[in-house]
């Protein structure tokens, strides 16, 4: 019941995306004549908040009850927006975007943990997947609400969009805060104390030292929590990344499947359906909805489809999607009576790898994860996914304004190959963990018997694998 109440508060919680971005820039720009210098500021000062907060957020999410940690960025980001309803000065309008942006974000890897928390392993992916269906309908509903009342004619035109982002956020922080109510956190998701037993005394180890890492088994494909060593606590999460090859190639994946996709979502793939495939500006908004309905038709029969997929071995799949929707929207050049079509169609191939990848890359990231760690390392990849997109309009920008389509589209293919062979790499690293781990075990086994607690916690069973 918790993980549905999530669900929908995280719906709800994106009513603003839907609500205010879509028509901040032309607000800023034109509505309020502050020009597109304002009006690409308040975009980038909303990255930039969404940049500092995700991680912060994420490390206060492994110390602190991740229930307070969103309801308090949400309000955070209830107050950003609402005060843009009393703002007439372009400086204000720069602030609360800024703090709009911080509190959106932040409240991100919360509810990721608290999904991860309120989930068992058998459906942990299918609440990832609802979660961000849920997500995109309520982006979808808040775009098209504010689409039938904005008017961008007036200087409060938009003020309804602001209030209805602000009560999306207040609305979604007192779900999740009834939600949590009572709520036992995980011993897996337990923030411990530091270890008292001295190393070589032969006590049993404190949870403190042992931590959590997701290895794939080999006939199933399913992800495996291993206990072994973790982090010191004072090492840094980016360390910690930098460290753990499984790991440092997932924030590769996440890195290049931002670049090849989310980037452009916005404003590089339409800008490139107007200026160099001529489709009407009608065929940009059918390709977003077509986006949104595959993804809401699929994302259930995806999740079927795929849960007894390794993780590493689906984020390959989503790569090669990305190269095929590459590929389409490239050949749209050469066919210009069904350009249109062939771009309409782009959106729907991406939607399809959209439905592979939203249940299955925050789980993986989740088990790989130094214990006591997790939301920080939530946090961190979310932080790279959101810097890379923001770069991603500014490329466009230049490629597609200096006359350069085929760079643009080269470029992108390039770097979804580059997503294909980073997973691949990731699926290698989990494999060789896995294997070391069992040559290790099998003479750890033959000294001593090895305790029940330090034994491998599997989800589902499957063969004893201790970690190097």
């Amino acid at each position: 019941m918790r993980a549905k109440l999530l669900i929908f508060a995280s719906a709800i919680g994106m009513l603003g995306w839907g609500a205010v971005l879509p028509f901040q820039y032309a607000y800023a720009a034109d509505t309020r004549g502050w020009g597109a210098l304002i009006a690409a500021g308040a975009s980038s000062l909303f990255s930039v908040g969404a940049l500092v907060a995700a991680p912060i957020a994420g490390r206060l999410s492994d110390r602190f009850n991740p229930v307070h940690v969103a309801v308090a960025a949400q309000l955070l980001g209830a107050a950003g927006v609402a005060s843009l309803v009393f703002v007439d000065v372009p400086g204000g309008f720069l602030a609360g975007m800024l703090v709009f942006g911080l509190g959106l974000a932040a409240a991100v890897p919360a509810k990721q943990v608290l999904a991860l928390q309120w989930s068992s392993s058998d459906d942990r992916r299918k609440v990832f997947a609802y979660k961000f269906t849920g997500e995109s309908l309520g982006m979808a509903v808040g775009a098209f609400l504010a689409g039938q009342i904005v008017d961008l004619e007036r200087a409060d035109g938009l003020d309804i969009g602001f209030a209805m982002a602000a009560a999306g956020f207040v609305l979604s922080s007192a779900i999740i805060a009834l939600a949590g109510r009572g709520a036992q956190v995980p011993a897996e998701f337990a923030v411990d104390t530091p270890a008292a037993d001295a190393p070589g005394t032969g006590a049993p180890r404190s949870a403190a030292a042992t931590g959590s890492m997701g290895a794939i088994e080999a006939a199933t494909g399913a992800i495996t929590v291993i206990d072994g060593p973790v982090e010191r606590r004072d090492r840094s999460v980016v360390r910690a990344i930098l460290a753990t090859p499984a790991l440092r190639w997932t924030a590769v994946v996440t890195i290049t499947l931002a670049l090849g996709f989310y980037a452009q979502f916005e404003s590089g793939l339409p800008a490139y359906g107007l200026t160099v495939l001529g489709v009407d500006p009608g065929a940009i908004g059918i390709a977003a909805a077509v986006n949104c309905v595959v993804i809401v038709a699929l994302q259930v029969l995806v999740v079927r489809l795929t849960a007894k997929r390794s993780a590493p071995s689906l984020l390959m799949a989503v790569g090669a999607i990305w190269v095929v929707s590459w590929l389409v929207i490239s050949a749209a050049q050469f066919a210009p009576g069904i350009a249109a079509a062939l771009f309409v169609m782009t959106y729907g191939i991406f939607a399809v790898g959209e439905t592979i990848y939203s249940p299955v890359l925050n789980p993986l990231t989740a088990q790989l994860a130094p214990k006591g760690m997790v939301g920080q390392t939530l946090g961190t990849i979310g932080a790279l996914q959101t810097a890379f997109s923001a770069a991603g309009p500014l490329v466009a920008g230049v490629l597609l304004g200096a006359g350069l389509a085929d760079v643009f589209l080269g470029m992108h293919l390039a770097v979804s190959a580059v997503a294909v062979f980073a997973a691949w790499r990731v699926k290698r690293a989990l494999a060789a963990s896995g294997a070391g781990g069992a040559r290790g075990a099998r003479g750890a086994r033959g000294a001593r018997g090895a305790p029940a607690e330090s034994r491998v916690r599997e989800e589902p069973p499957t063969t004893q694998v201790p970690t190097t």
